[in-house]
């Protein structure tokens, strides 16, 4: 039933300045009823394998993932209202949101940034997290902002998303972080399960767009063109 999950409005939002201009808050226990709605889409979503072009050869990607676009069927009927929470909570608009399922520690993402976005200087997107707890890391792309006072960069930051928990990375996170879903598949490292995330995405076309190849695209023959904005 839709009844059984909805929005925490008692949960507290912590937001980390990772920089000037960019930052990450995190919300736990954000959305109640998770288990049910992570249960759901588990069982219920078409969930499908990806492929990448990568160093001159086809590679699919270690995670499998789906969507959804403002005019089709809702995975779950919840997702209108979450939707909206999120919406009024950061002042965006989202016209549509994907889902990725790690299915155990051999799943992942390694350190990228959304540039396919091509806008990065004022972004945001939120990630909600159901089932099991992975590593989620926030590293800087450089070590430039160092030396600005009270910057945390120059470090990794892991913050380790729990089911129910909404994450929110704003401002220039894209244009000066990377972000990454460690791989759990060490000899040393513990079994995980399976982890399914949501996530929203928007951006306001201010400054210059990302000229240069993205993160989904060939690495084999260089940079790309961005191609004019619309």
């Amino acid at each position: 039933m839709e009844t059984d999950v909805g929005v925490n409005r008692d949960a507290v939002a912590e937001r980390l300045a990772l920089d000037s201009t960019s930052w990450v808050e995190v919300t736990r226990n954000w959305l109640l009823g998770a288990d049910h709605l992570y249960a759901y889409l588990l069982e219920n979503v078409a969930w499908k394998t990806t492929s990448l072009f990568r160093y001159e050869q086809v590679v699919e990607e270690r995670r499998l993932g789906a969507g959804w676009q403002r005019g089709r069927p809702l995975p779950h009927p919840s997702l209108a209202a979450i939707t909206r929470a999120v919406q009024r909570q950061y002042r965006v608009e989202f016209p549509s949101f994907g889902m990725i399922q790690y299915r155990d520690g051999a799943d992942g993402q390694g350190f990228h940034r959304d540039t396919d976005m091509r806008w990065l200087d004022d972004t945001v997107i939120a990630v909600l997290t159901l089932g099991a707890t992975r590593p989620w890391l926030l590293r800087p792309r450089t070590s430039r902002y160092a030396d600005q006072p009270g910057a945390t960069t120059g470090v990794v930051h892991d913050l380790a998303p729990s089911a129910g928990d909404l994450l929110v990375m704003g401002g220039r996170c894209q244009a000066d972080w990377e972000h990454s879903v460690a791989y759990l598949k060490g000899r040393n490292d513990p079994p995980v399960g399976v982890r399914i995330s949501l996530q929203w995405r928007a951006t306001r076309k201010t400054g210059e767009p990302f000229r240069g190849a993205s993160f989904r695209s060939s690495v084999g023959y260089g940079h790309g063109k961005a191609t004019p904005p619309d």
